[in-house]
């Protein structure tokens, strides 16, 4: 037991030098690709490539099945399920339009990750309303550009772990019925068990990702928001609960 407790507890330290390392090494590039918003596309290349290190490098091997075909040429909003730090790299591995994360201030907290983090995601502190307005704001502005937006709707991994599927928030509804864009739901099979927020837990492994069908908003009011947030769960729930590809 304490052997297993070891070799966890290394694992997890590889796979943060795994975050890290490139990051340094890039640093230059990534720098200059983060200083103006018109280059985002390119940082968003680099992003992908640096996902595929970290996940191939902490020893998981990415199966993604896609249900149909993305338009490479339209914006979406990104939904998934979220349980583990994992999900952020697995999302940048599943999806090749560009896109910008939604997700928890904390993470900016993280050395030499959480630098980049806060200068390309969109940043958000849940305990505070200004802090909402203002990531509607924001996104507002990036699906104006063309750019598509990842958002966790959970709005954070569930407290309790026997818990599947947290209930979702409106937020990410919200904003694909304003710009009437399609919710594209993804279903994370493995993460919880692969490397959730649980530190002595996890293992190399696969990685399974399901790419649903899009779930058009054209023609949806806000009165309907909560009808397109109980669709959109249901189709990761049930996805979950057959836990196959």
């Amino acid at each position: 037991m304490i052997l297993r407790y070891i070799l966890i507890l290394l694992w997890r330290i590889w796979f943060y030098i795994m975050m890290g390392v490139p990051i340094i090494i890039l640093f230059p590039v990534l720098l200059i690709l983060t200083s103006r918003e018109e280059w985002y596309a390119k940082f968003f290349v680099v992003a992908r490539f640096w996902a595929k290190i970290v996940l191939y490098g902490s020893g998981f091997i990415p199966k993604v099945k896609k249900e149909g075909e993305v338009d490479r040429n339209r914006s979406y909003m990104f939904v998934a399920n979220h349980t583990s730090m994992a999900d952020i790299m697995l999302m940048l591995y599943c999806v090749k339009n560009p896109f910008v994360f939604v997700g928890k201030k904390e993470l900016a907290k993280i050395p030499i990750f959480g630098f980049f983090y806060k200068r390309t995601c969109i940043l958000v502190d849940r305990s505070s309303q200004k802090s909402r307005k203002e990531v509607f704001d924001r996104a507002q502005e990036r699906l104006k550009g063309g750019t598509s937006i990842c958002i966790f709707p959970e709005g954070g991994v569930p407290d309790d772990e026997s818990v599947m599927l947290d209930e979702f928030k409106d937020g990410a509804f919200r904003l694909a019925i304003d710009h009437q864009i399609p919710i594209l739901p993804l279903t994370f099979l493995d993460n919880k068990k692969r490397f959730s927020y649980t530190f002595f837990s996890g293992s190399p492994g696969l990685m399974r990702a399901f790419v649903h069908n899009e779930i058009p908003t054209k023609d949806f009011t806000q009165d309907q928001k909560k009808e397109l947030k109980n669709k959109t769960r249901t189709v990761i729930l049930n996805k979950l609960s057959s836990n196959s590809l």
